[in-house]
Formats: C-alpha cells, structure tokens, sequence
C-alpha cells in the first residue's frame, strides 16, 4: 500500500475556475490500494492506472474515460510537498492541459497507510 490512498479535493486548476471544476461533482481524485484510481473535474472523468515513486513522494498516471460523453484519454504526475497537500498537472490527449493543487480529507486517510519519510 501506498501513502497516497484515500480522497483528494481539487482545490485549485490553472484553466478551470473552481464553479466549472465542481460544477458535476466536487472535483477529486481517489487513490485505491491496488494502484489504481478515479478523478472528476468539470464534466471529465477518468479511471486512472498509478505509478508510485518510491524514492520520492510523487506519482504518475495514465488515465482513460470521458469529457462530456465523449472518449478521452491522457496522463498527469503529481508532487506531493506534504502529506496533505499535492500539487500536479494532467494532460488530456489532442486536447487541455492544467495544473493543479489537490487537498486530501482528512478522514480519508487509512490507519495502515504508509506515511512520508
């Protein structure tokens, strides 16, 4: 398992106002402990296939879904400074990219997870 399990809250997206990035859903991203995970922000939404670093407190993702109905399909990589905080940008392919800033709910956090170093 991995320290990055749990929710995050999108809390900020360089091309997205936060109204357009919650306007479904709270936007978000969720880690599993198998790897793998789930994101939604404005009317995209994807399944992700996560790559941990275990050197650094970073990960990166391919992912596949839909914005709007509509197949789509990318990648991302996020940093994370704290525990607590992630700071990340993600690339949709033939199409946007954003940066962005992640929050983890604290009540997401499992008992088991291995934490930062």
């Amino acid at each position: 398992m991995n320290e990055f399990v749990g929710k995050w809250r999108i809390t900020e997206m360089e091309v997205w106002s936060k109204d357009m990035v919650d306007s479904n859903e709270e936007g978000h991203f969720n880690f599993d402990e198998d790897n793998q995970g789930r994101f939604i922000f404005c009317d995209v939404e994807g399944y992700m296939d996560v790559v941990v670093n275990t050197r650094m407190p970073e990960l990166e993702f391919s992912w596949e879904g839909s914005d709007d109905r509509r197949p789509v399909s990318g990648r991302g990589k996020i940093e994370f400074p704290t525990p607590f905080e992630g700071e990340g940008i993600i690339y949709i392919h033939n199409g946007d990219s954003s940066t962005f800033c992640i929050k983890r709910l604290e009540q997401s956090v499992p008992d088991n997870v291995v934490k930062f170093r």
